[in-house]
């Protein structure tokens, strides 16, 4: 969904979407935030700088804002991470959830399998490298419509890195829950073996377009490909 549909949002839309909002104050603060990026990005190998503007009319402001889009591209492809890209990325995703043209896709097993959980007592997180408002956005509009009441709690990486085993421990502390009452979904082997250091449960998911494993990974991990292969001791 990130690779496919997400990602492929911003660069193909980044030009009109920069075209429609410049005026307005968060555009301008999101702008601002990429040409501070890009100053400190100067000496790296293929930085594209963003002028600042003199005011000097139409010509000017559509090669400034090819700038930003060049810049944008150019972080992306190198899977850059950074503040200021991550926050315009983000503005972006918002009005296009927001409008219809994107939507959350979900596995149909999804949302049955957490009404269950739910039902039984269990309380459902998220922890996503995602933000927690790219998090929430997806939810609130996903292709099951708005969703987001099934959850309990959000937490991105502000909580630690996904692949640390302290990140678990502070979940749990927040949660107010021992990390060997928590179960952990994941299909990145490294925060497998992150949640597990911490003794927290894991499943490892296989979906269609996830990363392969290794012989030894798949020996080693608890592998579902459905939420409906799990089966989770009621809460007491």
């Amino acid at each position: 969904f990130c690779q496919e549909i997400l990602f492929p949002y911003i660069k193909d839309n980044v030009k009109e979407y920069l075209r429609a909002h410049w005026e307005e104050e968060e555009c301008q603060r999101d702008v601002g935030l990429l040409r501070k990026q890009a100053q400190e990005d100067s000496s790296l190998d293929g930085a594209v700088p963003i002028p600042l503007e003199s005011g000097s009319g139409e010509e000017e402001l559509e090669r400034v804002i090819q700038a930003v889009v060049d810049n944008v591209h150019w972080q992306m492809s190198l899977d850059r991470k950074t503040t200021a890209l991550k926050q315009l990325q983000g503005h972006m995703w918002r009005a296009a959830y927001a409008t219809g043209h994107v939507k959350g896709e979900l596995f149909e097993d999804v949302v049955p399998a957490i009404r269950k959980w739910r039902e039984a007592g269990m309380k459902i997180y998220i922890y996503s490298s995602g933000s927690i408002e790219a998090q929430k956005l997806l939810f609130g509009y996903s292709t099951e419509g708005d969703i987001l009441e099934l959850f309990d709690g959000h937490f991105d990486t502000k909580i630690g890195p996904k692949v640390e085993s302290e990140s678990y421990r502070r979940i749990a502390a927040s949660i107010g829950c021992a990390t060997n009452n928590i179960l952990f979904l994941t299909d990145v082997p490294r925060e497998a073996n992150a949640a597990e250091e911490a003794d927290t449960h894991v499943a490892v998911v296989i979906r269609p377009g996830n990363a392969g494993l290794t012989d030894d990974e798949k020996s080693y991990y608890s592998l579902i490909s459905s939420f409906t292969e799990l089966f989770l001791p009621s809460s007491t």
